[in-house]
């Protein structure tokens, strides 16, 4: 029976240890609601971890691809992506017409877009860490010419 115990508590510690791993960075959010009798609501919530690691996946070519057309931009979307985060909770473009509504900040080290019309509402929220991760990552891409 103890030794049950303890196979059940060591399994547990590594769960826990494994989701603050996984959930270090913080978690990237979407939400579209729209506002329609037959409209969709979509949620999805995810570790803003797992998004530099399933770039490993994406195929060689591919990465090479993005690191050429994106590569001298990289240095900068890096940058910005590190001072951003320097930033109290900001609002960095706001943008309101009749029916439309935008706003794009910054809110607890995270990029955040929320945009309203009348029938539809979204929300993006992206970790400032994880931007800075992806940026890096392409810039280290050596594509073959």
């Amino acid at each position: 029976m103890i030794l049950l115990a303890k196979v059940g508590l060591g399994f547990v510690g590594t769960l826990a240890v494994a989701g603050v791993y996984t959930f270090r960075e913080g978690v990237m959010r979407v939400d579209v609601d729209e506002h329609r009798a037959d409209g969709s609501h979509l949620h999805l919530w995810l570790p803003a971890a797992a998004v530099p690691m399933a770039m490993h996946f994406v195929p060689q070519h591919a990465m090479d691809n993005a690191a050429r057309q994106a590569r001298e931009y990289m240095p900068v979307a890096h940058t910005a992506a590190h001072e951003l985060g320097k930033l109290p909770d900001s609002v960095l473009l706001e943008v309101e017409d009749a029916d439309e509504h935008v706003v794009i900040g910054t809110h607890n080290g995270a990029i955040k877009i929320d945009v309203s019309e009348p029938d539809e509402e979204v929300h993006v929220l992206c970790p400032l860490a994880t931007i800075e991760d992806v940026t890096a990552e392409i810039a280290a891409t050596r594509p073959e010419l």
